[in-house]
């Protein structure tokens, strides 16, 4: 059974966490592996959910979460991990340096050392964040145990290249269908060729202008992309039905419901049924802990494209921040690495504000 040794130094640690191999679902040895080395810490309370771990302090103080989930997209060759030399900085290469296993080691660190502090602190170490979210662990928790999230203030540890990023965009999937007449290949004018009818579908994607918004201070980007196409039933076969998936990032200015209305008004005069549907977060940065969190960081803040556990929290009525090391445009690369500088100045950031 995997050990963590939590005196060790954030780099040495970070390779460690990443060396139990945790790709989503097979997330046990290295959820052991935290709740083993937290529990005998005297000023934790430790628990564990399934394949995630929640310790908390509790000096009777306001309360703030930081979160981190322990899966990753499977490995393809790139662990263990190692340290390396890459252009004139030290830089961890493996699967999940980046997402998100040195937030997780950052988070790790802290907890252990920071006996005290100027607020209690709840760290969530969560399962099944990278595969369908109702496995998400952090949904789970809140299914299960809504008291474990409350809090005035939450940090979520995702890559960000450790600079502070205000709530995130919301996403949803959408499948846009057409139908057809079966037919044999060589009679096409026997029937209708469903895949043909995605052409205009097609068109109105790649001629589509997205907006940026603002919200709350900050600009989020919105993208609107086909990501897959289905159809054909064999090499001699006119199909009879087809569809594109398409993939909406909104603002989270929009509710989810008027990001549906968004799609539909799009493609419209065709079928549409939402298959995926997840709300953003606004930033929050309004909130006395976020701007006591931004002044104590040094960072100022952007926004969030991609969809993260922040909405979770937003839900809550959370403000929520994702704030950690590592590149996110390297997530899931095969040649993911965290850069050692990444590492301290989340670990420096995190620790001066919550002393």
């Amino acid at each position: 059974m995997a050990e963590l040794d939590l005196s060790k130094n954030l780099v040495e640690l970070t390779i460690d966490v990443c060396n139990i191999e945790s790709s989503s679902g097979n997330e046990a040895e290295l959820a052991t592996a935290i709740h083993n080395a937290l529990e005998p810490l005297g000023h934790l309370s430790v628990s564990r959910d399934g394949n995630a771990v929640i310790a908390s302090t509790n000096q009777g103080l306001p309360r703030v979460l930081i979160a981190g989930h322990i899966d990753t997209v499977p490995p393809v060759g790139n662990l263990p991990a190692q340290l390396h030399h890459f252009e004139r900085e030290q830089v961890i290469v493996g699967r999940g340096s980046v997402d998100m296993k040195g937030g997780v080691a950052v988070m790790l660190k802290l907890a252990a050392e920071l006996t005290t502090s100027k607020f209690d602190i709840t760290w969530i170490f969560y399962d099944n964040e990278e595969v369908d979210s109702s496995l998400n662990g952090l949904g789970r928790i809140a299914r299960n145990t809504p008291e474990v999230l409350q809090g005035e203030f939450a940090v979520l540890c995702e890559p960000t290249s450790a600079l502070v990023e205000g709530g995130c965009n919301g996403t949803l999937r959408a499948l846009v269908k057409t139908t057809g007449v079966k037919a044999h290949s060589a009679r096409p004018w026997m029937g209708e060729n469903a895949l043909h009818k995605l052409a205009p579908v097609l068109q109105i994607l790649a001629e589509y202008q997205p907006q940026t918004l603002e919200v709350d201070g900050l600009e989020y980007r919105e993208s609107l992309n086909a990501v897959r196409i289905f159809g054909g039933i064999a090499g001699n076969v006119i199909p009879d039905a087809a569809s594109v998936e398409v993939n909406y990032r909104f603002a989270p200015s929009r509710s989810v419901a008027q990001a549906q209305a968004q799609v539909s008004e799009i493609f419209s005069g065709f079928e549409v049924e939402f298959i995926d549907l997840a709300s953003g977060a606004r930033p929050g940065l309004d909130s006395e802990l976020a701007q006591q969190f931004l002044a104590a960081t040094g960072k100022s803040a952007r926004p969030k494209y991609g969809w993260t556990d922040v909405a979770r929290f937003s839900e809550l009525g959370i403000p929520a921040v994702n704030f950690g090391p590592g590149d996110p445009s390297l997530a899931h690369a095969d040649n993911e690495n965290c850069p050692v500088g990444h590492l301290f100045d989340v670990e420096a950031g995190l620790r001066g504000w919550l002393q």
